[in-house]
């Protein structure tokens, strides 16, 4: 069949009216898609699935297949939730033949089965949850997604170090992974696509655990900085873009000196490669000396950054941390740091600027590119630097 004949789906996606739910999968699910969602054990996957697929149960048929909970312990929590839909339909089984059996009689439109490690067929002879079993009822319930039009959740495990338990092969089978992440400590919870053959990959939704389940934030920036400390040396608020949204947290860095002959280096939510590089060029081009002085860095809220944009953050507040000095209640600052100390321009910068300045934010310190363009577009006074020598001299020595 030729492309041109293909006919087009009137309404490709089934929208949930969670609105970071669909955010991150590029505008809902898509019908006949194959969607893997990991995450740590307790934080949050099973509640968060729940709650989207009660929404997804108004005007159609959805059926949750529960490996790890009873009928009755999975009411208990939906009662919890407050879920309330007729036609989210649940059935306890781990044997993949008879769930395809409950398939093939009543095809719902939305299928999770929560979790693939439970699952097992009977034509192995092997123990469930192993690479065998994992990747043959993958495959299967792949089958089912693409044969039958019916749109499926898988509920994956992670390990110790993050990754997705079982064989690669899954991934590379599914159409999209989720990945929920988070502190439990913390009340935020992301949601991130890895991958996502039908949308963006760089959208992330942010929720927050309450009593009642995860609630979807609106403005996760203000509540991010509702505790930040005003007046202390080491703080600074950085502005992070997560696919098409903008993010303030706060990032702190502790600089304090030591006896011990090795100095600790420690960051939460910031790549520890990175602070090492960082602190590096600190060394280098500045003159600062690290040899003697332990270095934590955190981000406040549980939020991870990975965009080199925070860079200039987080030499900042080290700085501040290290000359005892605090910076502006409303400072606002990113840019990525290079090898020879040079501050480089980032993408988004406008729409970082109109987020800070939303939040009642009236300095901006970024890349001398950045600000020169910014300033011509919206005549808004901006703090362009070229080196972190330009950021020592303007936020550090002046009198």
């Amino acid at each position: 069949m030729a492309m041109g004949e293909i006919p087009s789906e009137s309404d490709p996606r089934i929208a949930s009216g969670i609105g970071e739910w669909d955010r991150v999968l590029g505008g809902g699910l898509v019908r006949g898609s194959l969607v893997l969602l990991a995450g740590d054990p307790g934080i949050g996957k099973s509640t968060l699935l729940l709650q989207a697929l009660d929404r997804m149960a108004q005007g159609r048929d959805v059926l949750y297949v529960s490996g790890e909970e009873s009928a009755q312990q999975l009411k208990m929590r939906a009662d919890r939730l407050h879920v309330t839909a007729s036609r989210l339909y649940v059935l306890g089984e781990t044997a993949l033949e008879r769930v395809l059996e409950v398939i093939e009689r009543n095809p719902p439109q939305v299928l999770a089965v929560d979790s693939i490690q439970t699952i097992y067929s009977l034509l192995l002879d092997v123990a469930p949850g192993s690479i065998s079993q994992v990747r043959e009822c993958a495959s299967r319930f792949m089958r089912v997604a693409k044969e039958k039009n019916v749109s499926v959740f898988l509920v994956g495990h992670v390990t110790k170090d993050g990754s997705i338990a079982g064989p690669r092969a899954m991934e590379h089978l599914v159409d999209t992974v989720l990945h929920l992440e988070g502190d439990r400590t913390h009340a935020f919870r992301l949601l991130r696509a890895v991958k996502n053959r039908y949308g963006s990959t760089n959208e992330v939704g942010v929720f927050e655990m309450k009593e009642s389940g995860l609630e979807e934030v609106s403005n996760p920036s203000q509540l991010l900085l509702a505790e930040r400390p005003i007046g202390v040396s080491g703080s600074v608020v950085v502005c992070s873009v997560e696919g098409t949204r903008p993010l303030l947290v706060e990032l702190q860095a502790l600089v304090s000196s030591t006896g011990w002959p090795q100095p600790r280096r420690t960051s939460m939510g910031i790549d520890g490669n990175r602070l090492s590089l960082l602190l590096a060029v600190l060394e280098k081009k500045v003159g600062f000396h690290f040899a003697q002085q332990d270095v934590f860095v955190n981000v406040a809220g549980g939020v991870r950054l990975t965009e080199p944009a925070a860079d200039l953050a987080l030499t900042t507040a080290v700085m501040s941390s290290y000359l005892d000095r605090a910076l502006p209640p409303d400072l606002v600052v990113w840019g990525e740091v290079g090898l020879a100390g040079e501050i480089r321009g980032v993408g988004h910068s406008g729409l970082r600027l109109t987020e800070a300045h939303k939040l009642g934010f009236s300095t901006f310190l970024m890349p001398r590119s950045n600000a020169e363009r910014l300033q011509q577009e919206t005549g808004v006074e901006c703090l362009g630097v070229r080196s972190i020598h330009d950021v020592l001299e303007l936020l550090f020595e002046k009198t």
